[in-house]
C-alpha cells in the first residue's frame, strides 16, 4: 500500500470517528470552558482534513486588488468577517451523527440524507455574493464567498416534485423558515453548502449544511443549520419573514457601495483612491461610475469578475482638493441597465438608491 492510500484510509477512519462522536463538532463548540472549545477545534481540524474535493473546481482566485488599495473590501470575505443575521440569539448545537436533511412534501419520492450522504455526492464550487434584504444603501450586511456543496436542483429532481407544487420551503434547526419559487431552480448553481472559503462550513454560518441560492436575498433562501426541505405551495405555507410583511420573491437588487473613504472622513489633500464594490446578481457588473460634487460621471477601474453572481471591486484615482466634497457611486449591469437613483426603503423587497458620502480634505 502506498503512502497516499494509507493517508486516505486514516483520514476516512478519523472522519468516521468524528461522525460517531456524539456531535462533538457542533455541540462541543457551544459548550462553555476552554477544554470543550479546544476539543471542538481539534474535531473541526480533523474534519477539515477529509472534506471532499469538488468534482467541479473553480480556477484559483486572482490577485486581490484590496491588497494594494487600503480600505477596499477583499475579493473574498473571510469567514470570520462574514455578516450574520439570525432570528435566535443562540447558535443551534447540532449532533452531526444524528443530523439528517429531509426532502419531502409534494413529491413522488421523499429523501432523507445524512451528512455522510451529502459528502458522497458530486460537489462543486460556487463564487456567490450573499446579501440581507434589510441591508441599507451602503450597508455592511453583504459578503462574498467561495462555497462548496451539492446541487439543490438535483436533489429536488430526485424527489420528483408534483406538477402543482410551486415553492421550495426550507426549515432551520433554530426554527427559521424560508421559501422561494420552485421555478427559481432554472439551472443556476443553487446548492446545499457544506464548505466555505476552503474550510468546513463554520458553525455560525450554518454547519453542518445550509442553502445558497444565487440571486436571492437570504431571507427567502439562505437557510442555515438546515434540517428540512418541503416542496409545497405558497398558498399553503409562508416563510418566517413573508408573514412579517416582506416580499415572497426576494431577487437581489443591483447596488454599489463606497468602502473608502468613509463617510465624514478627513482625507489628505492630493491623490487618493475612491473605491468600493458593486453587485448585480445574476447578471454581473459591466461598469461603475463615480461623481464628485455633482460633476461628470467618471468611469471606475473594475476588479476581477469571478462570475455574474459575485460582487465586483472598483476604484478611481482622485486628486482631493481642499474643502468638503460629496461623492456618489452608481453601477451599470451587463445588460446596460443603470442603477436606480430613486430612494427605496429595505421593506418589503430591498433598498434602492445611490450611495453618497461627504468627506473633507
Amino acid at each position: 500500500m502506498n503512502s497516499g492510500q494509507s493517508n486516505r484510509k486514516k483520514n476516512r477512519r478519523d472522519f468516521l470517528k468524528i461522525l460517531g462522536g456524539g456531535g462533538v463538532v457542533a455541540s462541543s463548540l457551544l459548550a462553555s470552558g476552554p477544554i470543550a472549545r479546544a476539543s471542538a477545534s481539534t474535531a473541526f481540524q480533523k474534519l477539515q482534513n477529509v472534506l471532499p474535493k469538488a468534482k467541479k473546481r473553480l480556477p484559483a482566485l486572482p490577485v486581490d486588488p484590496a491588497k494594494s488599495i487600503p480600505g477596499l473590501s477583499s475579493l473574498i470575505t473571510p469567514n470570520t468577517d462574514f455578516y450574520r443575521i439570525d432570528i435566535a440569539s443562540d447558535i443551534p448545537a447540532i449532533d452531526v451523527s444524528r443530523w439528517t436533511l429531509k426532502i419531502h412534501g409534494m413529491v413522488k419520492k421523499p429523501i432523507t440524507l445524512t451528512y455522510a450522504d451529502l459528502l458522497k455526492r458530486p460537489l462543486f464550487e460556487l463564487d456567490d455574493t450573499m446579501s440581507c434584504v434589510s441591508n441599507p444603501v451602503g450597508g455592511i450586511y453583504i459578503g462574498n464567498a467561495r462555497w462548496l456543496g451539492c446541487r439543490l436542483d438535483d436533489l429536488i429532481k430526485e424527489a420528483g416534485p408534483l406538477a402543482n407544487a410551486d415553492q421550495v420551503f426550507s426549515t432551520s434547526q433554530d426554527g427559521f423558515s424560508a421559501g422561494f419559487p420552485l421555478s427559481v431552480l432554472d439551472g443556476r448553481d443553487a446548492m446545499v453548502a457544506v464548505g466555505m472559503n476552503g474550510q468546513v462550513l463554520p458553525v455560525k454560518n450554518g454547519y453542518p449544511a445550509r442553502l445558497v441560492v444565487p440571486g436571492l436575498y437570504g431571507y427567502v433562501s439562505a437557510t442555515k443549520w438546515i434540517s428540512d426541505i418541503e416542496i409545497t405551495r405558497f398558498d399553503i405555507k409562508q416563510g418566517y419573514w413573508i408573514s412579517n410583511g416582506w416580499s415572497r420573491l426576494g431577487p437581489i437588487k443591483m447596488e454599489s457601495r463606497i468602502d473608502t473613504p468613509r463617510h465624514l472622513q478627513e482625507v489628505k489633500i492630493g491623490p487618493t483612491h475612491i473605491a468600493g464594490v458593486a453587485w448585480a446578481p445574476n447578471v454581473g457588473i459591466k461598469a461603475v461610475q463615480v461623481q464628485v460634487d455633482g460633476g461628470a460621471w467618471m468611469p471606475a477601474t473594475l476588479g476581477p469578475q469571478l462570475s455574474g453572481t459575485t460582487w465586483r471591486q472598483w476604484w478611481v484615482k482622485w486628486n482631493a482638493t481642499s474643502g468638503r466634497h460629496k461623492i456618489t457611486v452608481r453601477a451599470i449591469n451587463a445588460k446596460g441597465e443603470v442603477q436606480s437613483a430613486g430612494i427605496v426603503d429595505p421593506l418589503p423587497n430591498g433598498a434602492e438608491g445611490l450611495h453618497t458620502i461627504d468627506v473633507t480634505a
